[in-house]
């Protein structure tokens, strides 16, 4: 056993007790500090660490079993055993229900304290020995996590490994970074690239959507606040600039943060400092940050929905992330990755792509960009037979015939004055879609029969 574990605190304020467990414990090797007083004890504890405590109920300035609370709040991996002449049962079952080793009466047998000593101490040893070893399992984890992470990017087209090149270049400096891009083309996937090759990988990225919160929320969340601040503040919360402190901050969607608080966030980057909400003490801001908006930026700056001078201060790098439509040589490997990750937590050998239903992965726009892969591998591997995903186990929007498949960009082109020829195809179109190429029910939709339909499909080229 080491040294630093044979450190033992004795607290009772019964002088001649002090000084004979202090001479027997030293014959027995044992590094003694004693203490006749609560007030004295607390000192001792905090500046000696002893693992062991030896804690009489009866103290001149505390109640022996609030000591007990106290050391086992303050120092939960310290053990305490109880010396009491008050050898009551309550006594003694209150005193192992708040954390206590043992309960041992006055007079007790030297031979008796020295085993239960021994066995507290190998308990307390057994204790930090586990701790010790959880958390080097953590910073293994974490460091294969990053070391995967900057190692295995699933990026194939040239415009993200473009986007990735800047990232490996920007990545090590301090600077704020803003991402664009459309709703699920993986902005957050960025920003974690981002914090993983940061020198700040080591500390959390600590994440706020800012869409997520009523208005009257996102500050408490963002700052923090003290109990009573508001109504329901019934406890001290640190805030996401707290929790991020040496680390990263990832504000999603700050299109969406009210203007008077992206001001004093402002503040906050110019100053490095804060306030929590209902407090007077100063703080520091020690993050990195990383935005994202899934609005064009100039469409937010013209609505007054991101602050001019906020977006400058932001936008030292800004990334702009092209859908997933604009990106086809990403989608054979992200699909191999999201396979490979339901199937492991399903449990499941990884399934085959069949060729068909590969090619209607490839075809589809993805509107919903690599969320929407996400979930309809998620959903292909639940109902994959047979290690085989076939184009039934693909979901009804991707298996649609292309000319069925209608992404944002053609609705928005379909907008402004058409020929009653092109508003006719469109009508026949999104019937067909809705009604996932049956015709019968398509025909049915538009009030017309089913050879009319054949023939207007036959007219404007539509072929299923």
């Amino acid at each position: 056993m080491g040294v630093e574990n044979r450190r033992i605190l004795i607290i009772d304020d019964e002088r001649p007790i002090l000084l004979t467990l202090d001479a027997l414990l030293s014959r027995h090797n044992y590094q003694v500090e004693t203490a006749g007083t609560a007030a004295a004890g607390r000192k001792l504890l905090k500046d000696k660490s002893p693992a062991l405590v030896l804690l009489d109920l009866q103290l001149p300035d505390a109640e022996g079993l609030e000591m007990l609370d106290q050391i086992k709040t303050e120092h939960p991996g310290t053990q305490v055993i109880i010396l009491t002449a008050h050898d009551t049962l309550s006594n003694a079952i209150e005193s192992i229900k708040r954390g206590a080793y043992h309960f041992i009466s006055k007079p007790y047998a030297s031979e008796e304290l020295l085993s239960l000593m021994d066995r507290a101490l190998e308990k307390q040893s057994l204790l930090r020995e586990t701790e010790e070893l959880r958390q080097r399992t953590q910073q293994l984890e974490k460091r294969l996590e990053i070391a995967e992470t900057r190692a295995v990017p699933i990026f194939k087209s040239k415009a993200m490994q473009q986007i990735e090149e800047l990232i490996n270049a920007m990545a090590p400096s301090e600077a704020n970074v803003l991402i664009t891009g459309e709703s699920g083309v993986g902005k957050e996937v960025i920003a974690n690239l981002i914090h993983v090759r940061s020198r700040r990988a080591e500390k959390p990225m600590v994440k706020l959507n800012c869409a997520a919160f009523p208005q009257t929320l996102i500050e408490g969340e963002l700052f923090g606040y003290m109990k009573g601040a508001f109504t329901g503040a019934t406890n001290d919360f640190p805030g996401m600039i707290s929790e991020a402190s040496g680390g990263t901050l990832f504000l999603d969607e700050i299109s969406e943060m009210p203007a008077d608080l992206q001001t004093r966030f402002l503040r906050v980057l110019q100053e490095r400092e804060y306030r929590s909400l209902g407090s007077t003490r100063t703080l520091k801001a020690d993050f990195r940050l990383i935005a994202a908006t899934n609005r064009p930026v100039a469409q937010a700056l013209s609505e007054n929905r991101l602050r001019t001078d906020l977006y400058y201060r932001l936008n030292t790098f800004q990334i702009e992330v092209p859908p997933l439509r604009e990106r086809k040589e990403d989608i054979p490997p992200l699909v191999a990755f999201f396979v490979k990750q339901f199937a492991q937590q399903l449990g499941k050998s990884e399934p085959a792509i069949a060729p068909d239903a590969f090619q209607k992965l490839v075809d589809y726009s993805w509107p919903g960009n690599v969320r929407e892969l996400q979930n309809a591998m998620e959903y292909a591997v639940v109902l994959a037979r047979q290690d085989l995903v076939g184009v039934k186990e693909l979901p009804a929007e991707v298996r649609l015939p292309t000319v069925l498949q209608r992404t944002e960009r053609a609705a928005a082109a379909q907008q402004g004055v058409q020929s009653l020829d092109d508003v006719e195809r469109a009508t026949i179109l999104q019937a067909l879609a809705q009604c996932h190429g049956n015709k019968k029910k398509a025909a049915q939709l538009l009030g017309i029969q089913r050879p009319t339909l054949y023939n207007k499909m036959k007219r404007y080229a539509i072929e299923l």
